[in-house]
């Protein structure tokens, strides 16, 4: 059933991305029999012909133009319209090609990649007057506009859901969290423009200017009260866009689908609570004595109780309740890397003062080739040569070794085991990591950590001086013994307390085991500064199960029936599209937006296919903005397409004439080496988004 699911998603989305092609060929189509130009194809997609019809000839398989030669004697291209007529045959040919890539409407004298191609006929192409040509250049621009505010009517009509303006997990040391935005807070608008959804914010940021701050409209729920801050979003390495360090808002209620459940199944054992009853669907209502209806709320309150156990009652799909105890998560400070890293790994690690966890496998993925290599609760401490990588680093080595074999030397029940790994072509083992906050061993120390402010030097790590080797065990602070990462959290704040009242600057001992053969420990000095002591003491808690495992706080964009706002609301999403679809394509030639978030059609399948999944409305919608991106890069200034054929009639209307054949035969390999050179990074894009 999923599987007839997914398969059904494709076929819709492909069926709307047909729909899309049509509407824009069919507006060149009708656009040239009103201006009287003749013309000999109206195709869908590029290619082979897989079927065809022709008036006269009827549907065939392949083309019609073998029954026209065998009636005619010759092609009907060679034919003029009036013997076509008096044989009885149209002078078109509709045709569905093999590669649903696009499409054409074949006009006499009109040839994109042959500028010669023209035509003395009175019917043809050039003959026409350059109004009328404009014209018919750009009906397929204008019809596409057209169907995408109709789109956009009919979904507003309805109603689309959208992840609700709501902030959920706010990263520490990030841009969000900076600025001192929360969760649970709604942001109501960026720099005045209002957003009604999370990704009116997400836009919002990562279409900004490079390093200009924006100023931001946060309403808090409990005050009933709005404040401006101000926010420059930075670039996250993972998605190469800008952004500010956030995620949407989520519900109490745990979320529930095929993929979903065994992954919330395993969070639920993980944290003590399998055995309970509790699972997919079920909901959280009360934290102790207090209602909740979002994980923020529940976050709020496993915060402010400071690590202390917190009761957690719960209730099922059918009203069955349920009350369970759960440990808080202690959360570690954010560091950054000093230096650039690659565009594909994170450029931060979850630590303390320098230190952080190794990597951790928590999952494997059921078609992964290390099934039976790699095993959940594995403690990676070599990858190749390299001891202790880090996150990051540890992702950028197995990128690195992108279809080959890799040696992990991993820690597993205590015992050290020696595995051969394989990676993917896409650079990935099919694990899921986390930090390894069961062992108090330290991967890689920090020297130097960055700044989250743009231009700021790096600065010296608190431990650079401790000349502390990867893989060294923390065993104490202050003499109190630690064995994971939450004790050492703990007794580091138990040894600041009074530095931290006293806003002082401390001193603490930390006794470590040496990654030596002999396993030596001796007691090394730590000197923190005042600045340090605060941010030790300003990490909080967080609830035991990730946000990612709730469902998602929802608002409904809706016209309330109303046809005018409808209409309203579809020009003037239309003109937000537009004007994004622009501003992308300036961000990518700034460097702030990244060539790998280009979509080719394997992409927008495959996205839609997703999409298809939130409601029909929601396609409609998906729709209507690949109508609006499909009419802007038509009518860019790019030869071979509607914009650039626009510019040579407008350069014809001034000069008097049209350019010369060489300058548009030369124009015309660069276009097609430009469209073939982003059809190729946007399909290889697609592709690794797939097998990735």
């Amino acid at each position: 059933m999923e599987l007839f699911t997914a398969g059904t998603n494709i076929l819709m989305i492909i069926i709307g991305f047909g729909v899309l092609i049509f509407v824009h060929e069919l507006g060149h189509f009708v656009a040239a029999k009103w201006a009287g130009i003749r013309t000999e194809g109206f195709a869908i997609g590029f290619g082979p012909v897989a079927c065809s019809w022709r008036k006269g000839i009827g549907l065939r398989i392949g083309s019609t133009n073998r029954d026209v030669v065998s009636r005619m004697g010759r092609p009907a291209i060679t034919c003029s319209s009036q013997e076509l007529a008096e044989a009885g045959i149209g002078e078109t040919e509709y045709s569905l090609r093999v590669l649903p890539l696009g499409g054409f409407v074949r006009m006499l004298g009109q040839d994109d990649v042959d500028p010669s191609a023209t035509s003395t006929d009175p019917n043809s192409y050039n003959s026409k007057s350059i109004g009328k040509r404009m014209v018919v250049v750009s009906a397929g621009i204008v019809m596409n506009l057209i169907l995408a505010v109709v789109f956009f009517l009919a979904a507003f009509l309805v109603g689309v859901k959208f992840n609700a303006p709501v902030v959920g997990e706010v990263l520490t040391n990030m841009p969000a969290a900076n600025a001192g935005i929360r969760p649970g807070e709604t942001i109501v608008s960026v720099d005045g423009e209002p957003t009604r959804t999370f990704a009116d914010i997400q836009i919002a940021f990562a279409m900004a200017s490079p390093g200009t701050e924006l100023q931001a409209v946060v309403h808090d729920d409990e005050t009933d009260q709005n404040r401006t801050v101000g926010i420059t979003p930075e670039q996250n390495a993972m998605t190469g866009l800008l952004g500010i360090g956030i995620t949407p808002g989520s519900s109490a209620t745990l979320a529930s689908s095929p993929e979903i459940d065994p992954l919330i199944e395993a969070e639920l054992n993980a944290v003590g609570i399998g055995d309970s009853g509790v699972g997919p669907g079920w909901s959280i209502r009360r934290i102790g004595d207090s209602e909740v209806s979002t994980w923020d709320q529940w976050a709020a309150a496993v915060d402010a109780a400071d690590g202390k156990l917190l009761e957690t009652h719960w209730e099922g799909p059918d009203g069955q309740e349920v009350a369970t105890t759960l440990p808080a998560t202690p959360l570690l400070e954010i560091m950054r890397y000093p230096n650039e890293m690659p565009e594909t790994v994170p450029n931060y690690e979850e630590g303390l003062l320098g230190l952080s966890p190794l990597v951790s496998i928590e999952s494997v993925s059921p078609d992964s080739l290390n099934q039976d290599v790699l095993l959940p609760g594995d403690v990676v401490l070599r990858v190749g040569d390299v001891d202790g990588p880090r996150s990051a680093v540890f992702r950028q080595l197995i990128q690195e070794a992108a279809g080959k074999q890799v040696t992990l030397l991993v820690l597993r029940e205590g015992e050290r085991v020696e595995v051969t790994g394989s990676v993917n072509q896409s650079g990935q083992l099919g694990v899921l990591i986390l930090p390894a906050l069961g062992e108090s061993i330290i991967a890689t120390p920090f020297l130097e950590l960055g700044s989250s402010i743009v231009g700021d030097a790096p600065t010296r790590s608190p431990v650079a001086d401790l000349g502390l080797l990867p893989l060294t065990r923390i065993t104490a602070v202050n003499g109190a013994s630690v064995d994971d990462w939450a004790a050492l959290r703990a007794a580091m704040r138990k040894a600041t307390d009074k530095a931290a009242s006293d806003e002082l600057g401390a001193t603490l001992t930390l006794g470590i085991e040496n990654p030596t053969p002999g396993r030596e420990r001796q007691d090394v000095t730590l000197e923190l500064d005042t600045e340090e002591v605060r941010t030790l003491h300003a990490l909080g808690w967080a609830p035991p199960i990730s946000n990612r495992y709730f469902e998602f706080l929802w608002t409904t964009l809706s016209a309330d029936g109303d046809p005018l706002k409808a209409i309203g609301m579809g020009f003037e999403e239309t003109r937000k599209v537009v004007t994004l679809t622009y501003l992308t394509i300036f961000r990518l030639a700034q460097g702030s937006v990244s060539v790998k978030q280009l979509r080719g059609p394997v992409g927008i399948v495959h996205l839609g296919s997703r999409v298809a999944d939130r409601g029909f409305m929601y396609l409609v919608f998906f729709l209507a903005m690949i109508s609006v991106n499909l009419a802007v890069l038509n009518f860019l200034p790019l030869p071979i397409v509607d914009g650039g054929l626009f510019l040579y009639l407008v350069y014809e209307k001034f000069k008097g004439r049209p350019p010369s054949v060489g300058f548009q035969n030369i124009a015309a390999l660069f276009g097609l080496m430009a469209i073939g050179t982003i059809f190729l990074v946007t399909f290889y894009n697609d592709v690794m988004r797939l097998i990735g």
